[in-house]
């Protein structure tokens, strides 16, 4: 993301997915920080989406977040049960519509099957090994939540530790963990 003159330096969000066991389950923490200064520490960055069949995680501008998962869940009524399809869609609209290529947002979708990061630049990735994070903390939660994948066998679980670790480890990230899992 590119640092816009026009916005302060906010930074501030963990966002970690996990897929095993038949279960996904999309973490984020509640940290907001403008600076050196902890703006709120309860912002609730994990919301579903589709009626429950959909969680979503995300980080960024707010506002521009919002806006994307206004268009996300457009995307699910157009396309139902067809995740892929609904965010490939979205990441090309946001790639090539003037208005969309602004926003300063990243999000990780995900399903009873699958995970998706989503990005400004056309990106639509699928986790190999069913682990996916983003923002500030997100290289610690990633890496945390991969070493658990082996000896931890419930995503919940998994997702809560890589988060407590990215928290005790990157000051933009808090323990004020919101959690979404869906079952297959």
């Amino acid at each position: 993301m590119t640092q816009d003159s026009n916005f302060p330096n906010w930074h501030g969000t963990t966002i970690v997915a996990v897929r095993k066991g038949g279960k996904t389950v999309i973490a984020g923490d509640g940290q907001v920080s403008m600076g050196p200064t902890i703006v709120k520490g309860g912002a609730r960055k994990v919301r579903t989406l589709a009626g429950g069949k959909v969680i979503v995680g995300f980080a960024g501008a707010t506002a521009d977040a919002f806006t994307l998962l206004e268009r996300l869940e457009a995307k699910l009524e157009l396309y139902p049960d067809q995740l892929a399809r609904a965010c490939v869609d979205l990441a090309k609209d946001w790639r090539t519509d003037r208005y969309l290529r602004r926003l300063e947002a990243m999000l990780l979708v995900g399903d009873r099957n699958t995970i998706l990061t989503i990005t400004g630049v056309g990106d639509v990735l699928e986790p190999e090994d069913g682990v996916a994070a983003i923002g500030s903390g997100g290289t610690y939660a990633l890496s945390a939540a991969r070493a658990l994948l082996e000896y931890e066998p419930d995503a919940e679980v998994i997702a809560r530790k890589a988060m407590k670790i990215a928290g005790e480890i990157c000051v933009y990230t808090n323990g004020n963990v919101t959690l979404e899992s869906l079952e297959a």
